[in-house]
């Protein structure tokens, strides 16, 4: 059922590789609730996925940008305002990569040129992205930004190695940008902190389907999915969360503030 959350609001949607990404449904969405916007992933990304699919189905243009280049950005900024007729509105960020989890690389035993493409892919891109949107004020008044984050970035899971580095600094500069946008055009900055969710990226991690039913056994609403994640990424895009900035929102069925559950403690008793 579509509110009309997004009618005549302008966007544009990062990050959606393939029809289990939570950018793709954030699209789906999005559409579904009136908005009009473009697409845009890293130009190898698009070759890996279906992005043009995507585009067909909400009637959105692609323009591929590198999220680490600001000259990509610039472009990226510019070139929306021109097929959307005038400033943004919202702008996801569902941008991560660690080339050392990709390649098996121990968190102790770290290649260091890969951390450092870790963090520009998957954190300082956020800084870039906002810094190029703020310097060209291609962002209406009152506008959102909302990245995709984990809860890696407050504790530890062995698993999530140096993506948990760059998680919080992708939450660190959402506070610290959050501020300056707001005084600057009360734009709202907040990151999105999901459930394990079982995307084409997350199918890389060592160990994310028993996670995964660790979590969903832990929360008591269980874990939430992607569609779920969408619908709530479209209420920060909304005028409805117009005082809600700097935050890290759990949307995580209640994970994150559940020590044991019954049906974990359970699973220990039989082992």
């Amino acid at each position: 059922m579509a509110y009309g959350l997004l009618n005549g609001k302008r966007g544009i949607i990062s990050g959606a590789l393939d029809e289990k990404s939570i950018a793709w449904k954030v699209a789906l969405k999005a559409k579904e609730e009136g908005a009009t916007f473009t697409l845009t992933n890293a130009p190898i990304a698009m070759r890996m996925g279906a992005i043009k699919q995507l585009a067909e189905q909400c009637d959105a243009e692609i323009i591929p940008a590198d999220a680490t280049s600001v000259e990509d950005l610039e472009n990226l900024f510019t070139k929306s305002q021109e097929v959307l007729g005038g400033k943004v509105d919202f702008v996801l960020h569902s941008i991560g990569m660690s080339p050392n989890i990709r390649k098996g690389k121990a968190y102790t035993d770290l290649n260091y040129d890969w951390f450092k493409q870790s963090i520009d892919i998957s954190a300082l891109s956020f800084h870039k992205m906002m810094q190029t949107a703020y310097k060209l004020d291609a962002i209406s008044a009152g506008g959102s930004i909302v990245a995709l984050t984990y809860m890696a970035a407050q504790r530890t899971f062995p698993f999530y190695t140096d993506m948990a580095d760059a998680k919080a600094i992708l939450e660190s500069i959402a506070r610290s940008f959050g501020y300056r946008y707001g005084k600057y055009r009360q734009v709202r900055v907040n990151t999105v902190s999901q459930s394990p969710t079982p995307t084409t990226a997350g199918g890389g991690i060592g160990g994310f389907d028993k996670f995964y039913d660790f979590a969903d056994k832990t929360a008591p609403l269980g874990n939430a999915n992607a569609d779920q994640c969408a619908d709530y990424v479209v209420t920060l895009f909304s005028d409805l969360t117009k005082m809600v900035t700097m935050q890290n929102l759990y949307h995580d069925g209640g994970f994150s503030m559940t020590g044991i559950s019954e049906e974990v403690m359970e699973l220990i008793h039989k082992d």
